[in-house]
């Protein structure tokens, strides 16, 4: 278990809060303190589900009716050891977040390390691998991000993989909008890309990608033949899927639409291709 080190803070200038305070999300990822660097969970629930994944905090910051709740959340985590729990009045700490923080709490949690593609795939269902699987090619925006990760926890997606150009999962508003789902499904970076449709294959994975390409079969085609097991892939907003996952793919899919619409945003299309495949 964790035991919290309360510490009271009145001043929004106070060495100790450099991580909430002093850092963009792209320089704590670089942080010299932690070999992967670190992240901003927001909210106790976000906490809640990060803590649950093994992931460890840094420090943590809250008002002072939070810390009954969050001492119990540290207290039933799987990590052990000692972290600073910095309690602050509600003034001082929309001094130093610039925001309400309603929440509950923050967190400056270490990055863990990513385990390796092969890993992932089998680890899933209890060690006898995935059967269905996301990977999200070059999205940029991360509450697509986040929302592409909530629907793959809701609707059983076992597995994400992202690209290496693809928006940072551990983001602070990635991991909002995924409402902690970033915790719940197993992911890593799958690179080179495309060539990592070869290990998808390989690991005996059928690729379907989401276009509009002339060649596409319907959704509904899919569903009604199922592989047994999928990688659905999802590209970029706006320019979609490149040339070259087209070509590597094992083929290419189209969500039927309506009303003269010919597609929807990653993120919908994501929720629709993931309910509409559900095992």
């Amino acid at each position: 278990m964790l035991h919290p080190d309360v510490q009271p803070v009145t001043d929004r200038d106070d060495p100790r809060l450099t991580d909430y305070v002093g850092l963009t999300d792209v320089a704590l990822r670089t942080r010299v303190e932690s070999a992967n660097g670190l992240y901003i969970a927001e909210s106790s629930t976000v906490l809640a589900r990060a803590l649950q994944a093994g992931h460890r905090p840094r420090s943590v910051l809250l008002a002072p009716r939070w810390l009954p709740a969050v001492a119990e959340m540290l207290a039933a985590s799987p990590v052990d050891g000692t972290v600073p729990v910095h309690v602050a009045e509600d003034p001082v700490l929309e001094a130093i977040t610039g925001f309400h923080v309603h929440r509950g709490a923050l967190a400056a949690m270490h990055r863990p390390d990513l385990p390796a593609v092969a890993d992932v795939l089998a680890s899933a269902r209890g060690g006898t691998g995935a059967r269905r699987v996301a990977v999200l090619e070059d999205l940029v925006d991360h509450t697509n991000v986040g929302a592409a990760f909530r629907s793959a926890a809701a609707l059983g997606v076992e597995a994400v993989l992202v690209t290496p150009r693809c928006a940072d999962p551990l983001y602070r508003r990635a991991v909002r909008v995924s409402m902690g789902a970033v915790f719940q499904v197993p992911w890593t970076r799958i690179e080179p890309w495309p060539e990592g449709v070869t290990t998808l294959r390989e690991a005996g994975f059928v690729t379907a990608s989401l276009a509009l390409s002339d060649d596409a079969v319907s959704l509904d085609d899919l569903v009604a033949h199922p592989p047994e097991r999928l990688a659905l892939v999802l590209g970029a907003e706006g320019d979609g899927l490149k040339p070259a996952t087209l070509a590597a793919g094992d083929l290419t899919v189209r969500i039927p639409m309506a009303g003269g619409v010919d597609s929807l945003n990653v993120a919908a299309a994501a929720a629709v291709a993931f309910w509409a495949t559900r095992v």
